[in-house]
């Protein structure tokens, strides 16, 4: 019965031995050259994210929500979205059952939770 032999490690060539050397070199030196220049960094675990652009609501001010032009900037941005503007028309002058006023009914009470100064506003604007 023969025995099975054990592989046999091949050590690394003299060529492999200077490239990996090389390589290390490289990444301790780049790693030296960022903490000389003090460069923050930019990995989302330490808190980095992209920055939201505003401008594009009203605010808690002027009613909260997003303005037509906002609407159309998000749509444009994102094909196939349905974002609407807020249905504004005080309830005395929605047809009962109509589009709109099916919207209003179902964000004042999907938002009749909302406490905070913004959520509010919305309600405000929405005639809630």
């Amino acid at each position: 019965m023969a025995v099975p032999k054990k592989p046999v490690k091949k050590k690394p060539s003299p060529k492999k031995k200077a490239r990996v050397a090389k390589r290390t070199e490289r990444k301790t030196a780049r790693k030296t050259k960022r903490a000389e220049r003090n460069a923050p960094t930019r990995k989302k675990s330490a808190g980095n994210y992209a920055k939201v652009k505003k401008g594009k609501g009203t605010g808690k001010k002027a009613g909260g929500g997003m303005t037509a032009k906002g609407v159309a900037t998000y749509r444009k941005n994102n094909p196939g979205s349905k974002l609407k503007t807020a249905v504004t028309k005080p309830p005395s002058q929605l047809k009962p059952g109509s589009k709109p006023a099916k919207r209003r009914k179902a964000f004042c009470a999907r938002s009749k939770s909302w406490k905070s100064e913004r959520g509010l506003a919305a309600r405000r604007k929405w005639n809630c």
